[in-house]
């Protein structure tokens, strides 16, 4: 004889089946399989470009609703480096980015939307002591098996910040004023 299934039963069933569409994933630092870059132009001439190299952070993706999407990340500002040390002194300074005082600067979604192909977050940024909202643009690289059993999925993701917004002051010149992020991070999964 089959049982029947209580309306509570069916409904919970069904809340949690959509939202098994939804996975949660670290980002893969371990594997150097991330990165944080970021360009300026310098006195409008040429690019400059940098990185930083210790950061983590995890995300969250449901490709049915990316309304459920999130992005947390948490990123050493010590670690920047821009291939010149004397460079990077200066930048860690409170000229710029004032490491001693603000040592973290994090990125914390508030919205994802689907746009084509694309998607749309915004979120907030805490950088130099200052949090302002912004939007990056990202398109799946990805997902699917790694070698390892595991599952992966991948992003790029584009924005730009400007100086001002975040207390940096230090005038770099009219060509100057926007820093464009080039973000690449691939996750694996969490069980």
């Amino acid at each position: 004889m089959k049982k029947r299934l209580s309306g509570l039963a069916i409904a919970t069933l069904l809340f949690t089946t959509g939202s098994a569409l939804a996975a949660d994933y670290k980002i893969d630092k371990e594997g150097q399989h991330a990165f944080v870059n970021f360009r300026i132009k310098h006195l409008g001439y040429s690019w400059l470009y940098g990185t930083f190299k210790d950061f983590d952070g995890t995300f969250s993706f449901d490709e049915k609703n990316p309304a459920n999407d999130k992005v947390n990340v948490t990123i050493n500002t010590n670690s920047i480096d821009t291939n010149h040390a004397e460079r990077d002194k200066h930048l860690r300074s409170a000229d710029f980015l004032n490491v001693a005082k603000f040592p973290q600067a994090t990125f914390t979604s508030t919205e994802v939307k689907k746009d084509g192909n694309d998607l749309d977050i915004t979120g907030n940024l805490t950088l130099n002591g200052v949090t302002k909202p912004v939007k990056l643009e990202a398109e799946l690289t990805g997902q699917g098996d790694d070698p390892w059993g595991g599952k992966r999925a991948g992003f790029e993701a584009e924005g730009k910040i400007r100086l001002k917004d975040f207390n940096i002051t230090t005038d770099l010149g009219p060509a100057s004023q926007e820093v464009d992020l080039i973000i690449s991070v691939e996750g694996v999964q969490q069980k």
